[in-house]
């Protein structure tokens, strides 16, 4: 007969197996009711039950593999597979929890770093729109125009003075691409515009761009990174 534990063969009828000292119940080859639960599978469930701290994680799984393959040898007289399980998937879940943190922590920032990089691109590029509006819009109607809006495209019927459809509604309306534009018209005694000024400042300062723009009639665009831009700031070099 077979040892139902080590699958060693004995004489028939014996007691006892030769090989593991098992008691050989009745000379039947069926193991214990219930089994011993495996103590590899019991450590790896409890390791696992600590998976974000990395180094318990490592070892859930190695008991788990270990227990599993315990069990497997044991033909029944082990149990505890579903610990073993457990502590596996906890173990394998934690192990994966720092790799998802330092991926994390190198795509954000250059996530963030493009985002800016490409809010700062727009903001120019909008300045270089107005300052072309702006010379469109002087020469019909021999000023400057009064506001941002007056740039914009009309609500109702044709183009005019008061929206002359020179640039989009989103840039009319002060606000794109993360940026805030002020724009401020340099009145004559004569009441005409006669220039102007456009400060293009980030609408979040750090998080929605860095760089702060100003331009004005000379069509010249300059930039600042701590506080607003003016006439004195450095003139944007691209």
């Amino acid at each position: 007969m077979h040892c139902p534990y080590c699958s060693t063969e004995n004489v028939e009828n014996a007691r006892f197996c030769q090989r593991c000292g098992k008691e050989l119940a009745d000379g039947a080859a069926a193991p214990i009711a219930g089994g011993e639960t495996s103590g590899k599978a019991t450590a790896s469930l409890v390791l696992g039950l600590f998976f974000w701290l990395g180094i318990p994680a490592i070892a859930a799984i190695i008991l788990g593999h270990k227990a599993l393959a315990e069990i497997r040898r044991s033909a029944g007289r082990l149990t505890g597979e579903g610990r073993a399980v457990a502590g596996l998937v906890l173990g394998y879940l934690g192990s994966t929890v720092p790799i998802i943190l330092i991926v994390a922590a190198i795509a954000i920032p250059n996530l963030l770093k493009a985002k800016q990089a490409a809010n700062q691109a727009s903001a120019v590029a909008s300045l270089r729109t107005i300052s072309v509006a702006e010379v469109q819009y002087s020469s019909s109607y021999n000023t400057f125009s009064p506001t941002l809006a007056a740039l914009g495209p009309a609500a109702q019927g044709s183009a005019g003075a008061d929206a002359a459809g020179l640039i989009d509604a989103g840039l009319a309306s002060g606000a794109k691409s993360g940026y805030l534009f002020t724009y401020q018209p340099q009145i004559a005694a004569d009441g005409v515009a006669a220039g102007y000024v456009v400060h293009a400042d980030p609408l979040q300062p750090g998080v929605s761009g860095t760089v702060h723009y100003f331009i004005d009639s000379s069509t010249v665009i300059r930039e600042r990174s701590d506080g607003p831009a003016n006439q004195s700031s450095s003139v944007l070099d691209r």
